[in-house]
């Protein structure tokens, strides 16, 4: 192939989630000492169209990571990744060796992956809840956007699946502190709203959602 870019082929069909794949290949990048500017391309074996893509460059602006929420349907695939710009100063044989374990890398976290997944599908299916441009896993209490993690208390994880299950409704503040604290012990009086204010900052970046105080009466998850 061309100078600086190299290509992962598997044996077997696959589905690729494309947060995964961010993952996957920023860990495998790092720990090769690979440079950071490149551009990743899936493409289907069929007819060679790109089915995901992704770039990583100097310039904020025209680093481009599209929304990770679909799935790539099982399919053959092929991964390219092709170096951009800064490394005139990284050897070719540099390039090449660590490639070389980039790509195992990459492979074997596909493997993995891949076994987890098929193992736990219908498990995670049933655990995973839309919220916007979130995925929320109460199982793992976690919320995921992008190739982001992001990790929830115990009782954020509780409060918000009390606001997933009723969106756009409100839910009054004695309730909410009944269901979560119930079994706890005392109650501590601002702990709720704390813990609103928590998961506040963790939605922010989406839009669509907002966490509203209805005055005197409780809290409303509005999802547009």
């Amino acid at each position: 192939m061309e100078s600086h870019k190299f290509q992962l082929e598997f044996s077997n069909t696959l589905f690729i989630e494309p947060g995964t794949l961010v993952t996957i290949i920023q860990n495998s990048f790092l720990i090769s000492q690979l440079p950071e500017y490149y551009r990743v391309e899936v493409l289907q074996c069929s007819d060679s169209e790109v089915a995901y893509s992704y770039q990583m460059s100097a310039e904020l602006e025209s680093t481009i990571i599209p929304c990770a929420g679909r799935y790539l349907q099982k399919d053959c695939y092929v991964i390219q990744v092709k170096f951009t710009n800064n490394t005139a100063g990284f050897k070719m044989s540099k390039i090449i060796t660590y490639s070389i374990i980039l790509l195992v890398l990459i492979g074997f976290g596909f493997l993995i992956y891949k076994k987890v997944k098929s193992d736990t599908t219908k498990q995670d299916n049933e655990a995973i809840e839309r919220l916007g441009s979130f995925y929320f896993y109460p199982e793992q209490n976690k919320l995921v956007k992008e190739a982001e993690e992001i990790s929830l208390s115990k009782k954020e994880c509780e409060l918000l699946e009390l606001f997933v299950a009723r969106p756009n409704e409100i839910i009054k503040r004695n309730e909410l502190t009944k269901r979560v604290w119930e079994d706890n012990g005392v109650f501590v009086g601002r702990s709720l709203d704390t813990y609103i204010s928590k998961l506040r900052k963790k939605l922010k970046s989406d839009n669509s959602i907002k966490l509203t105080n209805v005055h005197g009466i409780g809290y409303k998850l509005e999802v547009n």
